[in-house]
């Protein structure tokens, strides 16, 4: 007699039994692959060096209070070496204004946090005079004039300031800053090729 090619009951309870344990194959889990974006993979390396660069100015400025200013004082602040002439001009506001930052209504540690990212992009950029608007706090707290109070100790501890000077009316007055960076020889450089080029052009 030819054996059975079919599993007899007894063998179909006991294959049963043995597989009682094992789980269904699912469905496998689908991946999304998201196309690269060139554009924003070099904005966020771009941030990324720019906050190395900056973390280590943000600690060095104080969040501590120890030189208070009035909020009608003048902020007034020039490196050895600036000359007499160019320290006027950037008092009576006849230099163009590149870039302005208003720091009003944030808190001390944001607008530290601005301040030091603004400069420091603004510089890289080849920008020369920023305004900051500031206010002039005179119902802030702890004391009037807190915010106009920090900036005083902090732009002529950033290296790329070189002067600073409440500005003119036409600019905010004393609610207003300008603030005169250092030349950015690279980007000096790139300026006069761009020049050049539509010169030849």
């Amino acid at each position: 007699m030819t054996q059975s090619n079919y599993l007899q009951p007894d063998d179909l309870e006991a294959f049963f039994a043995e597989m009682s344990d094992v789980a269904p194959i699912s469905k496998p889990d689908t991946v999304e692959i998201k196309q690269r974006d060139p554009l924003g993979e070099a904005k966020r390396l771009k941030r990324t060096a720019l906050e190395k660069e900056t973390d280590p100015l943000k600690c060095e400025l104080t969040l501590e209070m120890t030189q208070p200013l009035d909020p009608y004082d003048v902020i007034s602040h020039k490196q050895d070496g600036i000359q007499n002439g160019v320290y006027k001009n950037l008092r009576l506001g006849k230099y163009p204004i590149e870039s302005r930052l208003n720091l009003t209504q944030m808190s001390i540690e944001q607008a530290r946090d601005m301040l030091v990212e603004s400069v420091a992009t603004n510089f890289k950029q080849g920008v020369r005079v920023m305004l900051i608007q500031h206010g002039l706090g005179l119902k802030s707290k702890p004391m009037p004039g807190k915010l106009k109070s920090y900036l005083n100790i902090w732009l002529p501890r950033l290296p790329q300031v070189i002067a600073c000077h409440s500005a003119h009316k036409s600019h905010g007055g004393l609610a207003s800053t300008y603030v005169l960076m250092k030349k950015n020889p690279q980007q000096k450089l790139i300026n006069r090729e761009k020049h050049a080029k539509r010169f030849i052009g």
